[in-house]
């Protein structure tokens, strides 16, 4: 296999290892937690494992619309733009190895998310609930999973790499023109 299609495609294994623990970690919760209860806490309330169900999408936002709505709005969207997102991954040749594993990352938690709307007609399980002390007026952070963490994390991670990458092409380019 060629060093180029490899590099492309192993990025895809922190996709695949994000969709098999955000799935593993749901459904132990589902086995140990009953529904819309708190399983155990840690650190006095700081982090406790609940069970709950969102069927909207982050902060619970559109949970209200109906059920055909949300299905197309929160499923067939994402799929959507998941498709969009790896087919632009595979044909652009600007993304550097660390941008590459971000987009992966963020794809499993996407699809891990996905697998939950379409096969979870309570919605996505989140179970991760963390003290926030009231920042933002906020007594506790809403419940997420680890689809969501990688999401977010992978999400920031990419952000920041891509800045620096606009900001480094910047300087270059501006060091070619002063020569």
């Amino acid at each position: 296999m060629k060093a180029k299609t490899l590099e492309r495609i192993l990025p895809f294994s922190l996709t695949l290892a994000v969709i098999l623990l955000d799935q593993l970690t749901k459904w132990v919760v589902s086995l140990t937690v009953r529904p819309w209860s708190v399983g155990f806490t840690l650190f006095g309330d700081f982090f406790r494992i609940i069970r709950v169900y969102n069927p909207g999408i982050a902060f619970s936002l559109g949970s209200g619309l109906s059920s055909d709505i949300r299905a197309i709005a929160f499923g067939l969207i994402p799929l959507f733009v998941i498709v969009i997102v790896a087919f632009v991954y595979f044909r652009s040749d600007d993304l550097d190895r660390l941008q590459r594993w971000c987009i992966a990352g963020i794809i499993g938690g996407g699809l891990g998310n996905l697998g939950d709307r379409f096969f979870r007609p309570e919605g996505v399980l989140d179970f991760l609930d963390v003290k926030f002390y009231g920042l933002f007026g906020l007594e506790r952070w809403p419940t997420f999973n680890v689809a969501d963490s990688s999401v977010v994390v992978c999400g920031i991670i990419l952000m920041v790499s891509l800045f620096v990458s606009i900001k480094n092409a910047k300087e270059e380019s501006a060091e070619g023109e002063a020569e």
